[in-house]
């Protein structure tokens, strides 16, 4: 089968089309609201951002839903998914009401943190029963392609969002304002996404087997026997390893770019061109991820998920290294942007081959809630990458030695994660 009459096959089945929908329209209003926030708090001319003052705004978006996560995804193996999906995405539309009224007070404190924490913390919770979901929507070779093109085709819908939500703002008359009718658009698309996830028939997405009633203590068994399943199956847990690695460098990496735009390539007032650098770069590493997402179904059927995992991890990470490391020290955009490219092809290879190997190894009712761990694990590892960056960067983001060390632990990975698989069978 080719690549597009798999995609043909794909977008041919009906509840697949709307699964895939919901993931677009929600994902791209995601990036409208962290683009309205990235011009509110990071790129204002007013504030300097520092390593540790980025380190703090990804930690109170990443960490408290990392920790609540695994009990999210025992609700969504006992909760019908696609009332999840629904109620959820109708959630953020009102969690987005509050933000708008602090922005337009001027308040960029612990209170928008919170608000913007429940927004994005509920659209992990989406995305984790999106994936939970698929399995029941497409079936057998198809997987992986699905597997591809669902998260891909989301990162990008949220790249489109961030960067579209950058020029709307400028249009909306920029500044505050601006940012405010950018939050109010992407509110209605959160509706639209629940809208759409009401299409679905109520039991079409699982989960299927026996449910347990849902109480504490239950979730909470639930949560320790996910531990123990995910502890059982060696595949799927070494698969999660290397894309929580991978994360680490993400996010040592995210920071020195941000920190690179705003305080070395730019003056201090020149924010709105800082800004649009940042999108450029984030639209660089999307484009890296179309293109793994576009060879990863026919990479991982010749080669298998591990030594195509391994071959991107190992290649990538000393391309994608040297070309980070020039274009810094360089001040260089273009070479910059190949080496973001680069690390997003590296972690969208990676990403769809753990997203089959939980989805063939783990059983349908304990899928939500190895793919909330899954999802706690990678927020972790951003966030200790970014935190290990804030303590070890200097302001203006050029640290060639945490650099190289992002390239050489993504080539060291890809070693171990051969060897390791291999001689495990």
């Amino acid at each position: 089968m080719t690549k597009f009459s798999a995609l043909r096959e794909l977008l041919a089945t009906r509840d697949f089309r709307r699964l895939f929908s919901v993931r677009l329209v929600g994902q791209y209003a995601d990036g409208l609201v962290q683009a309205s926030l990235a011009t509110f708090v990071l790129f204002s001319p007013e504030r300097q951002p520092s390593a540790t003052k980025v380190a703090v705004a990804f930690a109170i978006l990443l960490l408290p839903y990392s920790v609540i996560g695994p009990f999210a995804g025992v609700l969504l193996d006992r909760w019908r998914r696609r009332n999840v999906l629904v109620k959820a995405n109708f959630l953020k539309a009102i969690g987005v009401i509050p933000i708008v009224a602090l922005i337009a007070a001027g308040n960029d404190g612990a209170l928008l943190g919170v608000s913007v924490l429940l927004v994005l913390g509920v659209g992990r919770f989406v995305l984790a029963g999106l994936s939970a979901s698929l399995p029941h929507v497409v079936e057998g070779r198809d997987l992986v392609t699905a597997n591809a093109l669902s998260p891909t085709s989301g990162t990008i819908a949220a790249a489109l969002g961030a960067g579209s939500g950058v020029a709307l703002r400028s249009l909306a008359g920029g500044g505050d304002t601006g940012s405010q009718s950018v939050l109010l658009l992407a509110a209605v698309l959160f509706i639209c996404a629940g809208l759409i996830a009401r299409r679905i028939a109520a039991t079409a997405l699982g989960p299927t087997g026996e449910r347990a009633p849902d109480t504490f203590i239950g979730v909470l068994q639930g949560f320790v026997d996910g531990l123990r399943v995910l502890g059982t199956h060696g595949r799927p847990r070494r698969a999660i390893a290397v894309v929580g690695i991978h994360r680490i460098a993400l996010g040592m990496l995210t920071v020195d770019a941000l920190l690179l735009v705003r305080n070395t390539f730019n003056s201090m007032t020149n924010a709105d061109h800082a800004l649009t650098q940042f999108a450029i770069i984030t639209g660089a590493a999307a484009t890296g991820a179309l293109v793994g997402a576009i060879c990863t179904p026919w990479a991982s059927r010749t080669w298998g998920t591990v030594t195509w995992s391994s071959a991107v991890l190992v290649f990538g990470g000393l391309a994608g290294g040297a070309l980070v490391l020039t274009g810094a020290m360089n001040e260089s955009m273009p070479v910059l942007l190949i080496g973001a490219a680069c690390f997003g092809l590296i972690g969208q290879a990676v990403k769809v081959c753990a997203d089959t190997e939980i989805q063939v190894g783990i059983r349908d009712d304990h899928l939500g809630r190895v793919f909330a761990l899954f999802d706690m694990i990678v927020n972790a590892c951003l966030v200790a990458g970014i935190t290990l960056m804030a303590l070890t960067s200097p302001a203006s983001g050029q640290t060639p030695a945490m650099i190289s060390a992002a390239g050489i632990l993504l080539v060291v990975t890809g070693a171990w994660f051969f060897t390791t698989n291999k001689a495990k069978g």
